[in-house]
């Protein structure tokens, strides 16, 4: 094989690029050239082979040594062997990491990895939980309920009916996969998939239990107990390990997903890991200030409210927000002043209203102006 084209270009990396680097390069290209994925495509294949050459001689210190200070004729051998003969490992790293096994049938690469026999993992699963406001802010521990698979107490969770025992797969002879091989470009290619007749367990249940009927495994409603960290909020999830279905015949559970949503509270809303809410005072508090109580979720403060605090002023009462879900630092509550205009006023507070405006030099309409407005209005 003729190799004129700089190793580094094929493979889209630069000469700094480090192992990490080369082999993610390789592996997308390896992925996009395959022979499986461009069946018939010849130049693929020949691109294929060419990536694969590059790969394996910057992946191996000394080889890479000795082409970045010589290039190809660096990698020759006395003679002129050629130095490429034999290279199979790369394909082997890369379905190995793939698809857990190598392509290849007695070459470098045979026999590391490969698929595991035996009962596969359960599924995971998933389940909504509705939180109270305050719970979601301090934490809790709240049960939830499903209905999931559990492992058979009959037959305990082998599939087989009492007395009995699995037996080894005739097809697959216990190994869960068949293996086909055909010849490529590159020699012997074996493609593997999980046995059809065992479903990839590598054992057949010859007399099933009547319970499970030889799933090793029945549905049953299961109640859990979830422990809700404090400052989670709506959209989070959290993730109970081992509590989601049981695999079928003794294979290992799989996880439970619990998705929060949190309701709503009448005075509070959450903006990050602050809580916000509104202060409503009379003009008269606003004017002339007041030690006020305020009701948080840990309780009264009391909020200062200065002489001449407008509407819209925030006040801040440091760390009495919501936690962060890591830190356990708090956020602060944020509580926005809103002054109220008196209404229905007595003949005596209007007076003294007026008074008030008289003394302070503002214009206000007479007494009789607010009615004859209302007349106005009613007819037009």
């Amino acid at each position: 094989m003729a190799v004129d084209e700089d190793f580094y270009e094929l493979l889209g990396v630069s000469r700094q690029a480090g192992d990490d680097d080369i082999k993610r390069a390789y592996r997308k290209l390896a992925r996009e050239l395959h022979p499986d994925a461009n069946p018939g495509d010849a130049a693929a294949e020949e691109r294929f082979k060419l990536i694969t050459v590059a790969y394996e001689t910057l992946r191996d210190p000394e080889r890479r040594r000795r082409y970045d200070a010589y290039g190809i004729d660096g990698l020759r051998g006395s003679g002129g062997a050629d130095p490429f003969a034999g290279f199979t490992g790369g394909l082997g790293d890369l379905f190995e990491a793939f698809f857990g096994g190598s392509p290849f049938a007695g070459g470098s690469g045979g026999g590391r990895g490969g698929r595991r026999s035996g009962p596969p993992r359960g599924a995971d699963a998933e389940v909504a939980l509705s939180l109270e406001f305050e719970e979601a802010v301090f934490g809790a521990d709240k049960e939830v309920t499903v209905r999931t698979p559990v492992a058979c107490q009959a037959c305990s969770a082998t599939g087989a009916q009492p007395g009995t025992s699995a037996t080894t797969c005739v097809q697959c002879a216990g190994a869960g996969e068949v293996r086909t091989v055909r010849q490529s470009i590159l020699g012997q290619m074996v493609t593997a998939r999980p046995c059809p007749r065992c479903g990839g367990q590598g054992q057949q249940i010859t007399s099933p239990c009547e319970t499970c009927r030889g799933e090793g495994r029945v549905t049953e409603a299961r109640t859990f107990t979830v422990p809700v960290p404090a400052g989670v909020d709506t959209g989070n999830t959290l993730r109970l390990e081992g509590r989601g279905p049981a695999g079928p015949r003794g294979g290992a559970p799989g996880d439970l997903y619990v998705h929060l949503d949190v309701r709503s509270h009448p005075r509070f809303q959450r903006q990050g890991n602050d809580l916000v809410s509104e202060l409503h005072v009379p003009f008269t508090v606003a004017a002339l200030g007041a030690h006020l109580p305020f009701e948080t979720l840990d309780g009264t403060e009391e909020l200062v409210v200065p002489a001449g605090s407008q509407s819209g002023r925030v006040f801040k009462l440091r760390g009495l927000g919501v936690p962060h879900v890591e830190s356990h630092r708090r956020g602060d509550v944020l509580v926005r002043l809103v002054v109220e205009t008196p209404t229905n006023l007595s003949a005596t507070q209007e007076r003294l209203l007026r008074e008030l405006a008289a003394e302070r030099g503002e214009a206000v309409d007479p007494p009789d102006a607010g009615l004859l407005s209302k007349i106005r209005s009613a007819f037009k």
